[in-house]
């Protein structure tokens, strides 16, 4: 049967609520359910969730060798809290106690084993160069939208969790590998590959709890973590690993505080700069233990007291992409809009001017987590933007910044341009290459109106679809399509 046809016969079986729940779960989209598909659905109905590959633990080689890795951080720089602007009025010293008192990492120092890391290898079935694995797979679907704010201490870790948690521990205390809300996990894939090693770019999704009782949960959750690790193809040597939070940009790390003790309390939102927070390795790992050529436990110091200096092969690598390339793979994995290109904000309208396309831009105060995890990654959304746009993300204060700029006249009038339009907390706008402004739409209406009867909406400009498209793919296909016919003079030039 085609296509069409099959998913005629799953709306009339299913209802349009109930093909979106089943489409939510039919990740290759063949209409049809497999086991592993059907998991999610198992989990939930039976409260177990059975032991996968990736959780079977091996106990390292304790004489094998060790890596050690230093902690450097630097505290968040709270005048870049938008609280501040009023000296944190209304807001108690003691929920923000466990912010302002952590200023230095909770271990500077740490060794580990080389096997230890076997957590970044690769699965059997995943050598190419580019393609993503999952090293903490997402628990995250449509039945357990975000996990609970009302919590203090991380679950105990299991399987590879157990790397990325002890790593995290150098920084704080109480790291939880799994984030409350999407995108959750930790997320891999070769960038280069030699006879015996691999070079791994990785991502990874985490945040932090901040307070213990009695005071009430402070949830610090940096943007992301990225790094690279070099390690041999059997983990027993590792010779580079680096992991830290970007700071290239204003903002990088959301936080949440509750001022009450359950999930209908009041909750406190802010957004701030962390300059640093990395872990590196101070070199490769070498042999806890050292043999002579007869198998004999030597001394790890030379006569004169000194530390016995092993001397490492070069590697060459047979196959490589750029970071850049890799880092993008990775975002797309953790970010399916992200199969888009979000170009920064200047870069964005240069483009648009050379390929003759209009700029879809966002702009936010903080995460836009629910516009990201939603209409954005739908596949017409994702068909038109491509197509037809050249599409920008950028925050507020970025653009505040660029305002202020005289520096380029032009770039100060295009940020002007847009903060004009502005109101908390996203607004999408679709401009001319110069600027103009020729539709826009607040986040917040967008899902006041997509969460309302199709009967009860008014406007023509963002009316539903017939067919059987959700109401908010519908509706934004519809404020692209009004953006494009409002241009039309200019396309058409």
């Amino acid at each position: 049967m085609a296509a069409v046809g099959l998913e005629e016969l799953a709306l009339k079986s299913l209802g349009s609520e109930g093909l979106f729940l089943f489409s939510s779960l039919d990740t290759n989209n063949d209409l049809y359910l497999s086991p592993e598909e059907f998991k999610p659905i198992a989990e939930k109905l039976t409260g177990v969730t059975p032991v996968s590959e990736f959780e079977e633990e091996e106990t390292p080689d304790p004489t094998g060798e060790t890596l050690s890795i230093v902690a450097k951080f630097q505290p968040l720089v709270m005048e870049t809290m938008t609280k501040s602007k009023d000296g944190f009025l209304g807001i108690s010293h003691v929920a923000l106690s466990g912010l302002r008192n952590w200023t230095a990492p909770a271990a500077h120092k740490s060794v580990m084993l080389a096997k230890q890391f076997k957590a970044f290898l690769p699965p059997k079935n995943k050598v190419d160069l580019g393609d993503p694995w999952w090293i903490i797979p997402s628990e995250l679907n449509i039945f357990t939208r975000y996990l609970s704010n009302n919590r203090f201490y991380p679950p105990l870790p299991k399987g590879k969790e157990i790397t990325i948690h002890r790593l995290l521990s150098m920084f704080h205390p109480r790291p939880f590998v799994k984030t409350r809300f999407a995108p959750q996990g930790s997320v891999a894939c070769i960038q280069a590959i030699s006879t015996f090693y691999y070079a791994i770019a990785f991502r990874i999704h985490a945040e932090f709890q901040l307070n213990e009782p009695p005071d009430f949960p402070f949830w610090f959750s940096p943007g992301q973590f990225t790094g690279h690790i070099i390690l041999s193809k059997d983990s027993s040597h590792v010779r580079e690993f680096k992991l830290f939070v970007p700071n290239n940009r204003s903002l990088n790390v959301d936080m949440e505080w509750l001022y009450g003790a359950s999930e209908s309390s009041n909750m406190e939102v802010d957004i701030g700069y962390l300059p640093q927070m990395e872990l590196e390795s101070t070199g490769p790992s070498v042999p806890s233990v050292i043999y002579d050529e007869n198998g004999n436990v030597i001394d790890s110091r030379d006569p004169s007291g000194e530390p016995i200096q092993f001397v490492f092969e070069e590697i060459t690598w047979q196959q490589e992409i750029p970071w850049e390339e890799a880092a993008q793979k990775l975002e797309v994995a953790m970010y399916p809009f992200k199969k888009v290109s979000y170009f920064p904000f200047t870069q964005a309208f240069e483009r648009a001017k050379a390929e003759k396309k209009l700029v879809h831009s966002i702009l936010l105060w903080g995460s836009g987590r629910t516009l990201r995890e939603t209409v954005l990654e739908s596949s017409p959304i994702l068909a038109l933007l491509n197509e037809s746009f050249i599409s920008s993300w950028s925050l507020v204060k970025e653009l505040e910044e660029l305002q202020t700029n005289r520096e380029n006249e032009f770039y100060s009038k295009l940020a002007d341009l847009h903060l004009e339009k502005y109101n908390f907390p996203v607004e999408m706008i679709i401009c001319l290459p110069n600027g103009t402004v020729i539709h826009h739409i607040n986040a917040n209406y967008f899902l006041d109106i997509t969460s309302m009867k199709p009967e009860d909406v008014e406007s023509s400009v963002f009316s539903f679809s017939n067919n059987f498209d959700d109401p908010s793919t519908a509706t934004y296909l519809q404020f692209l399509k009004e953006g494009l016919q409002r241009a039309k003079s200019y396309l058409q030039t």
